[in-house]
């Protein structure tokens, strides 16, 4: 943390980590059925954010909520969170909305062959939320019997979820 950053207590957080968090709330609220507009929102501010050369985090030290309302596709709620994001690392927003369902079940789009639909259903009728849960549901044989779930595209699960499990080791 520099100086500067001490003394404002602003947590150092890059563009791209804010606008992960942001894709993340995006992510839960589509997962959720929630507004089409609000998730837009979120995604627009993300992909903003994301391909911004000015540091947001300076932004909000320097003008805070206000400042970040000039960023196309930034309103009051979404700058609210910036700079929460920016200051704590943290959403509250987040942590509220996933009070009830878990922040992993969107890991489970991850996996190549689990879509929107099929994750949402994996949550509600099989009780799944994390890629560790669905590798083990995957292993018993039971993800056969999930709708929609041909064979090439079991396969190509078992694939990106063995992937996604155990990353490749980087080499030096």
């Amino acid at each position: 943390m520099s100086k500067a950053d001490q003394q404002t207590g602003i947590a150092v957080t890059d563009n791209e980590e804010i606008a992960n968090a942001l894709r993340r709330i995006a992510e839960m609220l589509e997962f959720k059925e929630e507004n089409p507009f609000k998730i837009r929102s979120y995604q627009t501010a993300a992909e903003n954010i994301g391909s911004m050369d000015e540091s947001v985090a300076e932004i909000v030290s320097g003008g805070g909520a206000a400042e970040l309302q000039k960023i196309p596709g930034i309103g009051k709620a979404i700058s609210a969170q910036i700079v929460e994001i920016a200051q704590t690392g943290k959403s509250s927003y987040f942590a509220e909305i996933t009070q009830d369902v878990p922040a992993t079940v969107i890991d489970l789009r991850k996996v190549s062959g689990i879509g929107l639909k099929t994750a949402r259903l994996l949550y509600r009728d099989y009780g799944i939320k994390s890629l560790e849960e669905l590798s083990v549901f995957a292993a018993s044989g039971a993800l056969a019997a999930v709708p929609g779930m041909g064979s090439k595209t079991l396969e190509r699960v078992k694939a990106s979820l063995a992937r996604a499990l155990n990353p490749p080791a980087t080499k030096i």
